[in-house]
């Protein structure tokens, strides 16, 4: 007889598979027969709740279209549309939206480049729908010039001035090995603004789109994806090399995740641009890429900074890889941004960079600690204050 004999399930039992199956085959024939008999015993009570809003809005000569989604439980109809409070002619591609439909009300209006205007559509139980116009601007055509300027723009905003950033790295080999953690510290401080600014601006734009997707909570969301994904990502990173027992990441993990952070950053910058130009409200200028240059520049030093101690020096091709990926997705942004923005998209590709950012942080806190095992030490708080300051500064040259 054998020492040890498998546990047999017993004769008549279902399969653990089967068990861990059965409710939700039983929920799903309760709903399937629960909308089959349209919903027995309920009745709809009041006048149905109408939530429209505007994603977007595209402007060709004489006429303005208007790309809708309906927020609400139930349907709704747009029977009439006004612009500054005259009435006016319209077409639609679907007359009827449900829930969570997406639709294309096109007003025939002859607007006024530069002027402003006050949109309305009217439902079938009276409701409005406003959308404002701030600075009317024929939308540009997606054909190849229009995104090679939307590149363009991604160069001159992302990839040039991390470039350029990184340069500093020479320079840090060569200070003073006590000024490495002042530097790290300030990495620290330009990251914890990048993170604050993405909720901020994450969360402004999913105020203007459909609440039915979820809102600011995308922001959130996004944010708790990027950092759950980026901590997982690292512990496994770990677990093939056979464990870490030095703390804290390698010196280019750290920089290839502050790259990464910076980059999802840059990624919802790029939209902001993209989606600003595309509706004519964004003035490119020599102020706008200096704004963003000096803006920018200063996230290219807090790439290198983790990489200051690293021997032998970073080949050419590891640096170009950090600027790429901190750089490129400002590119990719901005063709986004103008061709096929949506607010709920940029709420939520905003909460990545945050949680990204936060993550980075985590990883980089450990280096910035002094002999003593302080964090907050003279020297780091002097890098986190002139981080915040330079970021802060540096921001107030940019209006997108």
């Amino acid at each position: 007889m054998e020492a040890a004999t498998q546990t047999q399930r017993p004769a008549g039992r279902m399969p653990a598979w089967l068990a861990g199956l059965l409710p939700l085959l039983l929920l799903g024939v309760a709903i399937a027969v629960f909308v089959g008999l349209d919903a027995p015993g309920l009745e709809r009570n009041g006048v149905p709740v109408e939530e429209v809003s505007v994603k977007r809005s595209v402007l060709r000569p004489g006429e303005i279209e208007l790309r809708v989604v309906n927020d609400g439980a139930d349907p709704v109809q747009v029977r009439q549309a006004t612009v500054n409070d005259a009435f006016t002619t319209f077409r639609q591609d679907d007359p009827e939206l449900g829930r969570l439909d997406s639709g294309t009300v096109t007003v025939e209006y002859p607007w006024i480049e530069g002027e402003a205007y006050e949109v309305a559509l009217v439902t079938a139980t009276g409701g409005t729908v406003p959308h404002s116009i701030e600075v009317a601007a024929e939308s540009p055509g997606a054909d190849l010039g229009f995104y090679g300027l939307m590149a363009l723009i991604g160069l001159y905003v992302g990839v040039i001035p991390v470039g350029i950033g990184m340069l500093w790295l020479p320079w840090i080999r060569r200070i003073d090995k006590r000024w490495i953690q002042f530097l790290l510290a300030l990495t620290l401080g330009l990251l914890a603004f990048l993170g604050i600014d993405a909720v901020l601006e994450g969360t402004e734009f999913a105020g203007t789109g459909p609440q039915a997707f979820g809102g600011a909570a995308l922001v959130y969301l996004g944010a708790v994806a990027a950092y759950l994904a980026l901590a997982g990502t690292d512990a496994w990173l770990r677990q093939r090399k056979g464990g870490e027992k030095k703390a804290g990441a390698s010196p280019f993990r750290l920089a290839f995740l502050v790259a990464l952070g910076i980059g999802l950053h840059n990624l919802g910058e790029g939209l902001a641009i993209g989606s600003s130009y595309a509706i004519g409200s964004l003035a490119l200028g020599a102020t706008l890429v200096v704004g963003f240059a000096l803006h920018n520049t200063t996230e290219g030093l807090a790439i290198v900074a983790p990489v200051a101690e690293e021997s032998p020096r970073p080949s050419l091709g590891r640096l170009a890889l950090l600027g790429v990926v901190a750089g490129a997705p400002a590119v990719v942004g901005a063709w986004v941004g103008a061709s096929a923005y949506d607010p709920s998209l940029a709420a939520f590709m905003f909460g990545l960079g945050a949680g990204a950012i936060a993550q980075v942080i985590v990883q980089i806190a450990p280096a910035v600690r002094d002999a003593s095992g302080r964090l907050l030490h003279p020297l780091a708080v002097g890098g986190l204050m002139t981080g915040l300051a330079l970021m802060y500064a540096t921001g107030l040259l940019i209006s997108v």
